[in-house]
């Protein structure tokens, strides 16, 4: 290296452009794969949407963007009207306008980066798994493409059903009576490897009376696409959903599992300020970690349901209810936007009832938190980043799945995994309590803490050198995305 001139040896660098979706749960596990990239000498432009990388100045500050010289932040125009809000876009119209509108404007900024002559020349771009204009944009300029998929494999494999379910006719349902007369229960049998599966297991999308949803038509467009990538990433680990992997092998390019991400990037990272580049786009209260320290070890009923989830006011006062009943104590995080089309008020005898033995927050680190000995168990929305975090950090969780491949990761950890249990969506309080206590004490709790610790054995083995992540990763990288550098 030492003979080439400063500008012939950063024309060998090579450059990734990473695009997620926009939302909390998609940025979050992307940005952890773009600084594994950055660990393997990579050029990094992260491209987020204009308002998205509004709300991440807003959070962290207007210089906490500009750490690192090979490590840029870019914006493109989602397509909808500009606004000024601080809380995630309505999901079908940001699914229906990126999927229609972000290839030009992603195209015409890669040509920008490559004529500018500042940086390296774009040599592959990793897009997520429902941005799948991202394949067309890498084929437009003649570069690879990889497609991470931010969820879970049993999610995809989900996904991957919607056409044959519409075929067939049980999709879109006849009439809204599908929500209560047992037709969600209906089982499918020709899903291997996923036996006698119920629609209600099934990513949510396809609850619609409507053949042209939104959501329904955007999944079977964007699963359509999916196999003309050059290779798919996937945020898990083989032994967690080995089954489900090969089925998706079997019909897709090749697959590199990564997971648990934050493990991986833990393991790999150890430079303090690729560490500090964060991607929350809300600010984390310090004093959840603070309040975690003055309690007892396994004591702690964690609840957090994510960055989507949004709730009737009667159900966060029966969760609340519930919590404040089992008699044990909590870490129960709140956004500004859970409670639908309102802010969200817990009622002033449920503060005084569980005064000194119950936190409430706006927002955490939740890798930290799910991390601490102090936290005994874990009530979620089964999000996969959520999921991931719990193995990764041993912790058995009580599911309330919201949307999406929430409820078959849900039908997961409570079937195949044996760490988790599930509430029914229209929770009650007495429901809440008896699991919570299910959850934190007796034989079941025992049972299914066993469990925990052994996924978060396996999880470790995955992420250790040698381990299939970590062995993964690198095949990715030299298999697929520097291929082409190569060969130039």
């Amino acid at each position: 290296m030492g003979s080439f001139s400063k500008g012939h040896r950063e024309k060998q660098q090579p450059h990734a452009v990473f695009v997620p979706y926009p939302s909390q749960g998609h940025i979050s596990p992307m940005l952890k794969l773009a600084k594994l990239f950055h660990h393997k000498g990579f050029h990094i432009t992260f491209v987020n949407t204009e308002y998205n990388h509004r709300r991440l100045l807003k959070s962290r500050g207007p210089n906490s963007l500009d750490g690192l010289p090979d490590f840029h932040f870019r914006a493109i125009p989602d397509g909808l009207p500009p606004s000024d809000g601080n809380a995630t876009q309505h999901v079908p119209s940001l699914c229906y306008s990126t999927s229609r509108n972000c290839l030009a404007p992603l195209c015409n900024l890669i040509l920008e980066i490559n004529s500018s002559g500042a940086v390296p020349p774009v040599s592959c771009i990793v897009g997520d798994g429902v941005m799948t204009f991202t394949v067309f944009a890498a084929r437009q300029l003649g570069i690879p493409a990889a497609t991470f998929w931010t969820a879970s494999a049993c999610g995809c494999l989900g996904y991957m059903q919607y056409a044959k379910l519409v075929e067939q006719g049980l999709v879109p349902f006849k009439d809204e009576k599908f929500l209560t007369n047992g037709d969600l229960e209906t089982t499918i049998e020709w899903i291997p490897p996923m036996g006698k599966i119920r629609l209600r297991d099934i990513p949510s999308f396809i609850r619609t009376t409507d053949k042209n949803d939104i959501m329904l038509n955007f999944f079977i467009q964007q699963l359509e696409t999916l196999p003309k990538t050059n290779a798919i990433i996937i945020n898990t680990f083989d032994s967690l959903e080995h089954h489900v992997l090969e089925e998706l092998s079997s019909k897709l390019p090749p697959i590199y599992t990564i997971g648990p991400i934050n493990s991986l990037v833990a393991e790999l990272i150890q430079d303090e300020k690729v560490k500090n580049i964060r991607s929350n786009l809300w600010n984390e209260q310090s004093e959840c970690m603070e309040w975690l320290d003055s309690q007892q070890p396994n004591s702690v009923v964690y609840v957090n349901f994510g960055s989507i989830t949004v709730m009737s006011p009667q159900h966060l006062v029966e969760f609340a209810w519930g919590l404040a009943n089992s008699g044990k104590a909590f870490l129960w995080i709140i956004r500004p936007d859970l409670v639908e089309g309102e802010t969200a008020v817990l009622p002033a005898e449920f503060v005084a009832e569980t005064e000194g033995r119950g936190m409430l927050g706006n927002w955490c680190n939740q890798e930290e938190v799910l991390k601490h000995g102090a936290v005994g168990g874990f009530l979620t929305h089964s999000g996969w980043n959520s999921t991931m975090e719990s193995i990764a950090g041993g912790v058995a969780m009580i599911s309330w799945p919201f949307f999406a491949e929430q409820q078959t990761n849900c039908r997961y950890c409570k079937t195949e995994w044996g760490n988790g249990l599930e509430i029914e969506s229209d929770v009650k309080r007495e429901e809440v309590e008896k699991l919570v206590r299910q959850l934190m004490e007796g034989e079941k709790s025992e049972d299914m803490r066993r469990n925990a610790k052994e996924w978060k054995r396996k999880a470790e083995e995955a992420c250790k050198l040698g381990g299939t992540s970590t062995t993964n990763f690198d095949r990715v990288i030299s298999q697929v995305l520097l291929r082409n550098n190569a060969q130039k």
